[in-house]
């Protein structure tokens, strides 16, 4: 228990270049201390002893801000900076050498049972208030970018950004270059779609005058006869 105790705080110094000494990093990392309330209702949660599991990550989110479900299967050399807002489901599955920031969610879809959160592979960094909902996987070695709401699964050695998130990219190679110059605009192509159906319909109309007045003219010269 106290060798891992070791690799966590080492783990804090590794990550954070504001960490100054153990003794500042014991007593005010938040994220050090949601993590070793997790190990404590995990223990709790495996025992079947869930209200007792609760009610120690409910301590632990009062205190620290960071809200990890006792359920949570958590691996080595995990790190919160900062860790506000953190939110962490029954289901998720986290690997080795994971680094969350503020605000992020590790959340599920729908009401569905089973598994409903997401498998963080070994060595992923997720950003502050990036969103990962689902029950898929994000591989190992992946980038989850600020804000980015992840809702499928990313392969390994990737660089997820945006709204839905996306592969932009992967083992090193830019996959989807975002021109920043040609952006498109939904609006203006909504009204260039109104006015081409506009200008149908006017051709149709003035079709269908031209076809009325022909044939009035056509009858007027065969009255005449």
């Amino acid at each position: 228990m106290f060798s891992r105790m070791k690799e966590d705080i080492a783990t804090v110094f590794e990550n954070d270049p504001a960490a100054r000494s153990w003794f500042e990093v014991v007593l005010t990392y938040s994220g050090l201390h949601a993590l070793w309330a997790h190990r404590v209702a995990h223990w709790f949660y495996k025992k079947k002893w869930f209200t007792v599991a609760r009610i120690i990550s409910q301590v632990s989110r009062f205190m620290t801000g960071i809200e990890i479900h006792p359920g949570a299967v958590i691996g080595r050399r995990f790190f919160i900076d900062h860790g506000m807002g953190v939110v962490i489901g029954e289901t998720c599955e986290i690997g080795d050498d994971v680094l969350l920031y503020h605000g992020v969610t590790l959340g599920g879809t729908g009401k569905e049972k089973g598994k409903r959160h997401p498998t963080i592979g070994n060595n992923v960094v997720i950003s502050a208030g990036a969103k990962v909902t689902g029950s898929f996987k994000v591989g190992d070695n992946s980038r989850i970018g600020t804000n980015a709401v992840v809702l499928q699964e990313v392969p390994p050695n990737s660089t997820v950004v945006g709204i839905p998130g996306r592969v932009v990219k992967r083992d090193g190679v830019r996959v989807d270059r975002l021109a920043h110059d040609n952006l498109p605009d939904p609006v203006i192509d909504m009204f260039r779609n109104l006015q081409q159906q506009i200008d149908d319909l006017k051709r149709q109309l003035e079709m269908e005058k031209m076809k009325h007045t022909n044939g009035g003219a056509l009858k007027h010269d065969a009255q005449s006869v």
